[in-house]
């Protein structure tokens, strides 16, 4: 959300007369959003579903035009003040499901691991779990919060806390490396850090009129130069 605020700010600001209204709430919500009418353009973290590519199909009789926009790493959070460095994938798993429990086990304090995450109609979510739980279930004792920015805020409060999102939300918190790799743009772009991703747009059929302009914009030099601003990375 904060990379499509800022897009639209910037665009507007050239644009003279032009409205771009960005609303937040994760992939799940702008996903329905584009479903039921309520939104020219979805974003999302995370590829649609055939089940709602064809729920929007059938509602429009046209199919889902997908384009990625801009790339992301998931970066791992802990506070700023623990002193582990690195966690492979399999160390997230297991904090994640419920096996690990105490940072004694990864090198660190002999405390309980307070684990953050993101509700189930978040996009980074559903990433998360699919790529680094392989679709196990997410323990019931982790801390679902509201977005990224909360993630962060919590963690960034907490010691023993450890949080996962979008790079672009890792202000005031230690991000860790994955199996050794750093969530930077080198890295992200050339598909060395183990949880990256695209980010995407959607539109119900091709993109046309206003949202079409928009669109080639965000695409252009300009436009992905500003994901690098706001602290995600540009698709080249």
């Amino acid at each position: 959300v904060i990379l499509g605020q800022r897009w639209a700010e910037e665009y507007m600001k050239s644009h003279k007369g032009v409205v771009i209204q960005v609303t937040g709430g994760g992939s799940g919500t702008g996903i329905s959003a584009l479903i039921n009418g309520g939104t020219d353009i979805c974003q999302a973290s995370r590829p649609m579903k055939d089940s709602e590519r064809e729920l929007a199909q059938s509602k429009h009789g046209k199919p889902v035009t997908e384009i990625a926009v801009a790339l992301d790493g998931i970066a791992v959070y802990v506070h700023e003040k623990n002193p582990i460095g690195d966690l492979t994938l399999e160390h997230l798993k297991d904090i994640y499901t419920g096996k690990r429990v105490s940072w004694k086990d990864l090198g660190g304090a002999d405390k309980k691991i307070v684990a953050y995450g993101r509700e189930n109609n978040s996009g980074t979510y559903v990433y998360f779990k699919e790529h680094v739980l392989k679709d196990e279930d997410f323990a019931s004792d982790i801390q679902t919060l509201p977005g990224t920015a909360a993630v962060v805020n919590a963690v960034a409060h907490d010691i023993q806390g450890i949080g996962y999102g979008g790079i672009g939300y890792a202000k005031g918190v230690k991000e860790l490396t994955v199996n050794g790799v750093a969530p930077t743009m080198k890295n992200v772009t050339r598909n060395r850090y183990p949880v990256s991703r695209s980010l995407y747009f959607y539109t119900v059929g091709e993109p046309a009129g206003l949202a079409k302009e928009f669109i080639t914009w965000v695409l252009s030099d300009e436009g992905q130069k500003i994901c690098q601003e706001v602290g995600y990375y540009p698709l080249r």
